[in-house]
């Protein structure tokens, strides 16, 4: 009971609104009886063709936004107090269930690849907090990564980049991350020892992040505290190589801080990269 409690209270400003009134899954034991899996036949994809036909591909990529992976669906399925749990104490389940989304999904990849053939994925998956990933390690290696990397291979069979966000921290398996086969990590908030992760990944894994963005995304901040963030992003982690500078989530909410935000990455990131060819 402790231990839910805990989980309770680490997890309730980070989850969606689950209860065991609305949950889908309500016994992670019976999830087969509560799980409906839509199909995939007969989908209508003539808008989303009709943005990548209308797309200079010489100048731009196609993109698509592919939200809720298999750690998040899990929670929003159960609730994420429930999914924690079960991860711990019914293994078997979770990877049963979790084998029919990750099948959906990689059909799913595979008939953006007939229609529209986009030229990269953005994938979306929190896998922790700003603390600590949310699973211990060898658990998230034991379910979640075999299936992701199915994921990973059916995006590159599709000859796309697989570009995965997630602000949070992932240091303890970033290498695991270069093993699934992830092109891009977006998100990377600066709790994380970037530069530790630039080293132990040897290049292996493109970043997009670092600027703290909490921390600048407030009231009573002067102008030259947010430019001296992004100064300091840029100075810090750009040398490494393979690294965007930007806020992990994309914007400040405040609309004077993200115009400031944007405008020192625009014209001191632009010095940066002129004194730094890529050579």
């Amino acid at each position: 009971m402790g231990y839910r409690l805990y989980l309770q209270a680490r997890c309730a400003r980070t989850a969606p609104h689950v209860t065991a009134e609305n949950a889908v899954i309500k016994d992670i034991e019976h999830w087969d009886r509560d799980l409906k899996v839509p199909s995939l036949e007969g989908l209508d994809w003539t808008a989303a063709r009709q943005v990548a036909e209308g797309t200079d591909r010489r100048d731009k990529f196609v993109g698509v936004m592919f939200g809720g992976g298999l750690f998040e669906r899990s929670h929003h399925l159960m609730g994420m107090e429930n999914a924690l749990c079960a991860y711990l104490e019914n293994p078997d389940e979770m990877k049963a269930m979790l084998r029919v989304i990750a099948d959906y999904k990689i059909g799913y990849i595979r008939q953006m690849v007939k229609e529209i053939h986009p030229d990269i994925i953005f994938y979306h998956d929190d896998w922790g907090s700003k603390q600590n990933v949310f699973l211990p390690p060898r658990v998230w290696r034991d379910i979640i990564k075999p299936l992701q990397k199915e994921i990973a291979d059916a995006i590159h069979e599709g000859g796309m980049i697989y570009m995965h966000h997630a602000d949070c921290i992932c240091q303890p398996i970033v290498t695991d991350m270069v093993e699934i086969g992830i092109d891009i990590w977006q998100g990377v908030i600066a709790q994380n020892d970037i530069v530790e992760i630039q080293r132990i990944t040897e290049g292996k894994l493109a970043m997009v992040g670092g600027i703290d963005g909490p921390k600048i995304d407030v009231e009573n901040i002067t102008e030259e505290e947010i430019r001296a963030e992004v100064r300091r992003a840029v100075d810090t982690y750009c040398p490494a190589g393979r690294f965007y500078p930007a806020i992990p989530n994309g914007i400040c909410f405040r609309e004077w801080n993200d115009k400031i935000e944007k405008d020192e990455l625009k014209k001191y990131g632009r010095e940066f990269a002129l004194k730094h060819p890529i050579g």
